[in-house]
């Protein structure tokens, strides 16, 4: 397999500046709900990087659950090997690659914890398999096999047949506070689009970039 040869033009569109709103969060707005109309598989999916203290960065994809013009919130286990790196450097990284538009968006910030009456809200309409879930993983440990995990399933299945689940005091959100966009339009001969908001005092400034 030669992927040399694995090459697509973006003829799908452009972006222009005057097309743009002066609100980056008004702007994911118009991107996501097109993302969303043209049945984009998992609008909502996005990678998350964050860099260990040894400076090794590491990414991986998860879903946006909620967001505002105060950042954007996801969900997770707060022993997790995520987790752990925010709390030693919160500064944190979102791409939404949004490929059958031939578009991406990176967000840079800082993660903070949403408070537990929102984690609450979130996790009481999760189903209940992910609300049992939640409990069953430690995420981001080693485990010998899965059937570990099922049993565990099992367990809490039983344990909790009878009432509600609670949300554990180990699982709860992360807002990321935006300081920096970059909105990607793919374009022909690889001349792509990039337009980047950067936070300076309550405005953003807009830039075009080269690609």
């Amino acid at each position: 397999m030669d992927i040399f040869e694995f090459r697509n033009e973006y003829l799908k569109g452009g972006l222009e500046r005057k097309d743009l709103d002066a609100n980056p969060f008004k702007q994911f707005e118009t991107w996501f709900k097109h993302a969303c109309d043209c049945k984009v598989k998992e609008p909502n999916a996005m990678t998350v990087s964050t860099v260990a203290q040894d400076g090794m960065p590491s990414s991986r994809v998860v879903l946006l659950k909620s967001w505002d013009e105060k950042g954007f919130v996801f969900y997770t286990n707060y022993k997790s090997q995520k987790a752990q790196e925010i709390s030693g450097n919160p500064k944190v990284s979102l791409l939404f690659a949004w490929l059958d538009l031939e578009r991406q968006l990176r967000i840079n910030g800082v993660a903070e914890k949403v408070s537990t009456a929102e984690s609450l809200r979130y996790f009481l309409s999760r189903p209940f398999g992910s609300r049992l879930g939640a409990w069953v993983s430690n995420q981001s440990s080693i485990i010998t096999s899965r059937s570990l995990l099922e049993i565990q399933f099992d367990k809490m299945k039983r344990k909790f047949a009878n009432g509600e689940i609670p949300l554990p005091d180990f699982w709860g959100g992360y807002r990321i506070i935006p300081s920096y966009f970059e909105f990607w339009q793919g374009r022909e001969n690889r001349l792509h689009d990039r337009f980047a908001y950067k936070k300076n005092g309550d405005n953003w400034e807009i830039s075009r970039l080269a690609p």
